[in-house]
């Protein structure tokens, strides 16, 4: 099961960079490839503040 909506994940964006984000689901969080960070997913919201975020 999806962590977030598959649409929604299309237009969700990094915070940090505007790169794309991609579902990491063992650990609940939506990571940026780009710019190395995580952020986490509570109760099916992504946490997307920047100073939430942790290094991949």
């Amino acid at each position: 099961m999806p962590l977030v909506d598959p649409e929604l994940l299309k237009i969700l964006a990094c915070p940090a960079c505007k790169k794309p984000l991609e579902e990491r689901e063992p650990e609940k969080l939506l990571a940026c490839r780009a710019c190395s960070k995580a952020y986490p997913v509570e109760d099916g919201i992504p946490i997307l503040l920047v100073d939430r975020a942790r290094p991949l």
